[in-house]
C-alpha cells in the first residue's frame, strides 16, 4: 500500500523552504519518490497551491515484506538467466549440428563426384575398346549404378550438388543430349583423350 499523508509542513523549516521544496519538486524532471496531489488525484498538480497532500512514490516496508521481495527479485533474475543461458546453449549444439551436417554433406558430395568421374571415363575406355556401344553413358543410369534404390531419395541432394559441381568445375566430363531408345535424355562424355588417361590411371 502506497504512503500518504496530508499537506502540512511537519518539518523544522520555514514555510518558505517548505514551499520552495515543493516548488523544486514541481520544476524537477528527476524522480525524487514524491507525488503531489490535488483534489482531483487524477488530475497532474501545476503549482504549489493546488497541492493537497504528498504520495510516496516508495512506501515504507516492514522487513519481512523487503526479504521476500528481495528474494523474489532474485529467483527471477536467477531464472531468467538460467534460461538465457540453456537457449543459447541449445542454439550453439544445434548450430554445431548443422556445421557437422553440412561437412559431412560436403564430403560425400566430393566423393560421388570422384565415383561419377570414374564411372564416365572407364565406360570411355570400355567403349574404346568396343565394349560399349555409345561413348557416353546417361547420368540416370550413372545415378542408378553409383546410388541404391533405398538410398537414392535420403542422397538425393548430394546428388544433385555433384551433378551441379560436375557441371561448373569438371572440363573433362560434357554434359550433352542424346536420343536413347526412342527417349531424348541427358548423357555424359569423357573428352579427354584416352592416352592422357591410361597414364594417369
Amino acid at each position: 500500500m502506497e504512503a500518504q499523508e496530508y499537506l502540512a509542513n511537519v518539518t523544522s523549516s520555514s514555510s518558505a523552504k517548505f514551499e520552495a521544496a515543493l516548488t523544486w519538486i514541481l520544476s524537477s524532471n528527476k524522480d525524487v519518490g514524491i507525488w503531489l496531489k490535488g483534489e482531483d488525484p487524477s488530475e497532474l498538480v501545476t503549482t504549489v497551491d493546488k497541492v493537497v497532500c504528498l504520495e510516496s512514490a516508495r512506501p515504507r516496508m516492514g522487513v519481512g515484506c523487503r526479504l521476500s521481495r528481495a528474494l523474489f527479485t532474485a529467483i527471477t533474475n536467477l531464472l531468467i538467466f538460467f534460461w538465457c543461458l540453456a537457449f543459447l546453449w541449445g542454439l550453439l549444439i544445434l548450430l554445431k549440428y548443422r556445421w557437422r551436417k553440412l561437412e559431412e554433406e560436403e564430403q560425400a558430395m566430393y566423393e560421388m563426384v570422384k565415383k561419377i568421374i570414374d564411372v564416365v571415363q572407364d565406360h570411355y575406355v570400355d567403349w574404346e575398346q568396343d565394349m560399349e556401344r555409345y561413348p557416353y553413358v546417361g547420368i540416370l543410369h550413372v545415378r542408378d549404378t553409383l546410388i541404391p534404390p533405398q538410398s537414392r531419395r535420403r542422397m538425393k541432394r548430394v546428388w544433385d550438388r555433384a551433378v551441379e559441381f560436375l557441371a561448373s568445375n569438371e572440363s573433362r566430363i560434357q554434359t550433352e543430349s542424346h536420343r536413347v531408345a526412342g527417349e531424348d535424355m541427358l548423357v555424359w562424355r569423357w573428352t579427354k583423350p584416352s592416352s592422357f588417361s591410361d597414364s594417369e590411371r
